[in-house]
C-alpha cells in the first residue's frame, strides 16, 4: 500500500521544532498582553464573498490563490488566505464596534494560499496579526510599529530588519494617481513584463510592486504617489514619522511600496530583511479605515498587520537566535530499577510537580536495566538523573547524579529532595 504523505505546501511541524514555535508564540502572546491586546480566535473557513469583497476581486489572491469550494448546502466557502478580513467580520457579527468603541485585538493560526512553494512560502502558512479599531491618529499606527520593534529587540532580530513605510492617501487620491499612472504605463506598454501588463488593467498600482528590472527601470520616472496626497494624508503621515523619529525606530520611506490588498489606505509599512533570499517580508500591514462600511458596518478607521511565523523561525533559526535552553526539553529523567521504587518514583516526581513546577520532570517507562536508562536520560538532554532501586526505595533515599558535569553523585532523603532541586536550579 502506497505512504500517504501531506499535501504539497502544507508541512508538519515535528517535535525537535515545536519548542521554537512555542518559544515564539509566547513571546509575542506576552508583549501583545503588556500593550493591552485581547487574544480572539476566528473559523479558518469563511464566506467566499467576505474576500471577493475585501481584499478585491482583480487581486491575484482572489483570482488565483484562495481555497474555494461548494459545501453541501451548495454555500461558496474558502479557507482563509489572510485574518484581517475575518477579523472585521467577527467585530462587527458581534457588535464590538458600536458607539465607536476602541478595540484592539489579536490572532493566530493557519491561513492558505493557493502558491508555487518554496523556501519561507508555502501553501498553509501560519500568522499573527494584530488589529485595531476606532482609533484614528497617527499614534495607533506608530504603536504597531513601536511593538513590533520591541519583538525584534526581544528575539534578537533588530539588526536583520528594515522598516519601510509609505502613504497611499485617500481613496480619491489614489484615484487620481492611478489615473495618470495609467497613461504613463499605456505609452510604454510593450516595455512592461507580462504580469504589469495584466495587473494595468485590472489593478495598475500593483505594476509599482513588480520585481522585475525594466518595469522597475520604467518607473524611475513615473509619477509619484506622495505628489496627489491631500492635506490630511500628509499630516497624518507626517505625524507618524515625527512619533517613530521621537521613539528612535529607523525606517525608510518606499515611495512604491502598496501592499497586495485593495482595501489599504493612508499609511502602509513592511518589515523586511535581506537574509531570506527572495522571500524578504517578514510582517507588514497598514491602514484600512474603509472596509468596516465596505463589509456592511458603520464607517470606522481601523489599522494593522501580520507577520508570518515560518518566515520568522527561518530568520530566528537562520542568523543563529535561537535561545540555547531551548536545545533542552528535559530537565530531570527519573531511572528506577524494579517494583517497589517504580511505584515510589511516581508519587514522588508528583511531589515535585507541586514543589518545583517550572521543572521539566521525565518518569522513565518501559522498564530497561539501570544502562539503557541512562543512554535515554543522557540523550534526552536532562542536567540531571534521579535514581531509586530498590535499596534506595527501602531506605527511602534517592541518588542524584549530574548528566552534564564531572560531579560526583549525591544521595539524599526523600523528604530533602524539593528543596535540594530548587537549589540545583
Amino acid at each position: 500500500m502506497k505512504t500517504l504523505q501531506a499535501v504539497r505546501g502544507m508541512n508538519d511541524v515535528l517535535p525537535a521544532d515545536s519548542a521554537l514555535w512555542q518559544y515564539f508564540e509566547r513571546t509575542v502572546a506576552d508583549l501583545l498582553t503588556g500593550y493591552g491586546y485581547q487574544q480572539v480566535r476566528m473559523p479558518i473557513v469563511e464566506p467566499t464573498e467576505l474576500f471577493k469583497r475585501s481584499i478585491g476581486e482583480v487581486t491575484d489572491i482572489v483570482e488565483k490563490e484562495m481555497y474555494t469550494f461548494a459545501d453541501r448546502n451548495g454555500d461558496s466557502l474558502t479557507l482563509r488566505p489572510e485574518g484581517t478580513a475575518g477579523c472585521v467580520r467577527a467585530m462587527l457579527e458581534h457588535g464590538l464596534l458600536g458607539g465607536g468603541i476602541s478595540q484592539k485585538v489579536w490572532y493566530a493560526g493557519p491561513m492558505f494560499r493557493h502558491e508555487r512553494p518554496q523556501k519561507g512560502r508555502y501553501r498553509q502558512f501560519n500568522q499573527i496579526g494584530v488589529e485595531t479599531f476606532n482609533i484614528s491618529g497617527p499614534d495607533i499606527d506608530a504603536e504597531l510599529i513601536l511593538l513590533s520593534w520591541r519583538l525584534w529587540k526581544q528575539l534578537g532580530l533588530q539588526d536583520a530588519v528594515t522598516l519601510e513605510l509609505n502613504s497611499l492617501g485617500s481613496s480619491d487620491d489614489r484615484a487620481r494617481y492611478r489615473d495618470e499612472l495609467v497613461a504613463y504605463l499605456r505609452e510604454r506598454f510593450d516595455q512592461l513584463d507580462e504580469d504589469s501588463q495584466r495587473r494595468l488593467e485590472s489593478n495598475p498600482l500593483r505594476v509599482l510592486d513588480s520585481k522585475n528590472p525594466t518595469t522597475q527601470a520604467l518607473l524611475a520616472d513615473a509619477p509619484r504617489l506622495a505628489d496627489f496626497l491631500n492635506q490630511d494624508a500628509r499630516l497624518h503621515f507626517e505625524g507618524l514619522l515625527a512619533l517613530l523619529d521621537a521613539a528612535g525606530v529607523p525606517y525608510v520611506i518606499n515611495p512604491r511600496l502598496v501592499r497586495g490588498l485593495d482595501y489599504y489606505g493612508l499609511t502602509v509599512f513592511e518589515w523586511v530583511t535581506d537574509k531570506l533570499g527572495a522571500q524578504g517580508t517578514v510582517c507588514a500591514g497598514g491602514r484600512y479605515d474603509g472596509l468596516v462600511e465596505q463589509l456592511g458596518g458603520k464607517p470606522a478607521t481601523a489599522v494593522g498587520f501580520a507577520m508570518g511565523i515560518e518566515r520568522l523561525l527561518l530568520l530566528i533559526q537562520t542568523l543563529d537566535r535561537v535561545p540555547a535552553e531551548l536545545a533542552r526539553q528535559v530537565d530531570v529523567y527519573f531511572v528506577t530499577l524494579g517494583d517497589a521504587a517504580a511505584v515510589a518514583s511516581f508519587r514522588l516526581a508528583e511531589q515535585l510537580r507541586d514543589a518545583l513546577p517550572g521543572v521539566r520532570l521525565v518518569v522513565h517507562c518501559g522498564g530497561g536495566s539501570f544502562k539503557s536508562q541512562f543512554k535515554k536520560a543522557d540523550k534526552s538532554g536532562a542536567l540531571f538523573a534521579l535514581i531509586l532501586g530498590e535499596d534506595e526505595a527501602a531506605a527511602e533515599q534517592i541518588g542524584i547524579k549530574p548528566l552534564r558535569s564531572d560531579a560526583q553523585q549525591e544521595n539524599i532523603a526523600w523528604h530533602e529532595l524539593p528543596a535540594r532541586l530548587q537549589q540545583l536550579f
